[in-house]
């Protein structure tokens, strides 16, 4: 689904490309690019550099396939990427303990609200991704 997304946009999805989001695809925590160079070297026996992933992860989020978490600096990959119909807009619960996250959609009007309430107030809205710290279940069950 990833190669299809690419070629619609009419843009290639390149080994390493692949590469970088098939590291993403099999991790359980999000991770920062010079966690992916890392990863990289021991999958694929080939020395990456973080500037290269950083391109890279670039790309990947201009189509859609991996998504920024602004607060950590890190990438994971979309839950929805072998989906073929829109969705929601994406948010991310990221527990406090584990670092797991969690990808939701959250409806336009929510958002719209949200806009409306920060430009009410002389702001300008910036961007619509919501980071929300939280603690998953399993972290949840282990503290109770």
């Amino acid at each position: 689904m990833a190669e299809q997304t690419c070629r619609n946009s009419g843009v290639s999805l390149t080994e390493k490309r692949r590469n970088v989001l098939s590291i993403l695809l099999r991790s359980k925590t999000p991770l920062s690019a010079y966690e992916i160079a890392e990863q990289y070297q021991w999958d694929y026996d080939n020395s990456i550099p973080a500037m290269s992933v950083y391109r890279m992860l670039d790309f990947l989020a201009e189509e859609n396939l991996v998504h920024k978490l602004n607060s950590e600096n890190k990438y994971l990959a979309c839950a929805h990427i072998a989906c073929d119909h829109s969705h929601q807009i994406p948010q991310f619960l990221i527990c406090n303990r584990c670092s797991k996250v969690r990808e939701i959609g959250i409806k336009p009007e929510v958002i719209a609200a949200l806009r409306d309430t920060v430009e009410s107030t002389g702001y300008h809205f910036q961007t619509s991704q919501l980071e929300l710290e939280c603690l998953c279940d399993e972290c949840g069950r282990d503290a109770a």
